[in-house]
């Protein structure tokens, strides 16, 4: 859906640099939209942030920003009248995690009060009303649209109608099947991830070394290692239940946990502060690898077995109830399913980057060589083989292939139009009024000023 049709909140700028570059600037109100005001100060902060991210405004920057704010408010003015209400806790842990992003780029609390200007209790109130008011517009919008939906005459209806220059493509899509094994980890090597660890714990417990020092130089968590190991302030639920049961019964900033394991690998934890039932913590997280030797003998053994299917002494199905350990794909015969669209067609980009490759040069019902992968369900890694078992090349959507994409594609129609179609009917109920110097636009919705 388009973005400029929905309007999910334009993010506030908070940067130092806006705010000094408004020195210059009398604050005044251009707009007004009901009985809120917009400051000319509010559009600037946002023109700036996007010149400082290097987002593009489509058009004058100081007619499309007023008018998305304008938008906005007609969202927001809605929700009070329909009493809607947001969880709390989701934007307490939005709040908390962006600010923990803030510290962990900048490098401190200090650092970042001085970067925004701002000390940590008006940022914190900030960020408050920001995710506070895009998570009011977005139940806004879903309460408008959540219940459009389509008949199968209806998608039919509106293809026929469609002209044929309007037609969506379709990229390439292709359907896997997959036998994957996850070679066994010597003991050897879970005992010298363990022991790694408690040297670490060691050199934090003694003082000898930061534990974010280390969590930078050796975590295999590659994001939070960027940050010292920070994972940013999070509830129980967030976390794999070995890690939250041990990271919440953390009571000493000071000290280390004991070794946990998790699907994961294996981790140590830092308490940094709690927060009611939220916490924040770093940790170090080491993962045991496959020996070479292990590797080959599983790579041996999925190819004997793919020969065997080829050969046609078993099916491929076969081969995934005997063989396969992927419990996400074993009860599909082996079908890889695509999480983002819930389907069993993949575009080549939302594939696995190693299954990508592997693919993209297969004939259907073709099966690959043995290859070796990370498993996005368990992050470990495993040995495969996959089927190609179909393949769709680039093509103009029609109703017998595409009837699933051409329906959400038609759905999406129907509410874009539907929230454009509120606008313009909120626009004549609500009192408008735009300073001159700030009318002279070719805004999206020219009911802004009455004639």
């Amino acid at each position: 859906m388009k973005k400029h049709i929905f309007f999910l909140f334009t993010l506030i700028s908070l940067v130092s640099t806006s705010l000094s570059a408004q020195k210059n600037i009398i604050d005044e109100v251009i707009w007004i939209v009901g009985d809120e005001a917009i400051l000319r100060s509010e559009v600037e902060e946002q023109r700036l942030r996007a010149q400082y991210d290097g987002t593009p405004i489509q058009g004058d920057p100081y007619c499309v920003i007023p008018e998305q704010i304008a938008i906005n408010k007609l969202f927001l003015h809605q929700a009070v009248l329909d009493s809607i209400q947001v969880n709390e806790s989701s934007v307490t842990s939005q709040v908390e995690n962006r600010l923990s992003f803030f510290i962990s780029q900048i490098g401190s609390k200090e650092k970042m009060e001085e970067y925004f200007g701002k000390n940590t209790v008006q940022l914190r109130e900030d960020l408050r009303t920001l995710f506070r008011e895009q998570m009011i517009i977005h139940q806004m919008q879903q309460k408008f649209v959540g219940d459009i939906n389509s008949t199968p005459s209806d998608v039919r209806r509106f293809f026929t109608a469609l002209p044929v220059d309007s037609i969506p493509t379709v990229p390439a899509q292709v359907e896997l099947q997959i036998i994957s094994f996850e070679p066994p980890v010597p003991i050897e090597e879970t005992n010298r991830i363990k022991e790694r660890l408690r040297q670490f714990t060691e050199r934090v417990n003694t003082g000898e070394t930061e534990f974010s020092v280390l969590a930078r130089l050796y975590s295999e968590d590659t994001e939070s290692a960027k940050r010292g190991g920070e994972l940013g302030f999070m509830g129980r639920g967030q976390l794999v239940p070995e890690f939250a049961t041990v990271a919440f019964n953390l009571t000493d900033p000071k000290k280390v946990s004991r070794i946990v394991q998790s699907e994961f690998g294996y981790h140590i934890i830092q308490l940094i502060e709690k927060r009611g039932d939220r916490l924040n913590c770093r940790h170090i997280l080491l993962k045991p690898h496959v020996s070479q030797i292990d590797k080959r003998k599983a790579e041996l053994k999925l190819d004997s077995i793919a020969n065997q299917i080829r050969s046609g002494k078993i099916s491929f199905e076969q081969g995934v109830i005997y063989f396969s350990q992927d419990k996400s794909s074993a009860m599909n015969a082996g079908l890889m399913l695509n999480e983002k669209t819930g389907t069993s067609k993949f575009e080549y980009q939302d594939l696995p980057q190693e299954v990508a490759k592997v693919v993209y040069n297969m004939n259907v019902g073709e099966i690959s060589k043995p290859f070796s992968m990370i498993n996005p369900s368990t992050n470990k890694e495993v040995v495969a083989v996959v089927k190609l078992k179909s393949k769709t090349e680039n093509h103009k959507a029609n109703m017998s292939d595409d009837f699933q994409m051409l329906r959400s594609y038609y759905e999406n129609k129907k509410k874009e139009e539907f929230i454009k179609d509120w606008i313009v009917k909120k626009q004549k109920e609500t009192y408008i009024s735009i300073d001159p110097a700030w009318q002279n636009c070719n805004f999206q919705y020219p009911g802004w000023i009455k004639k």
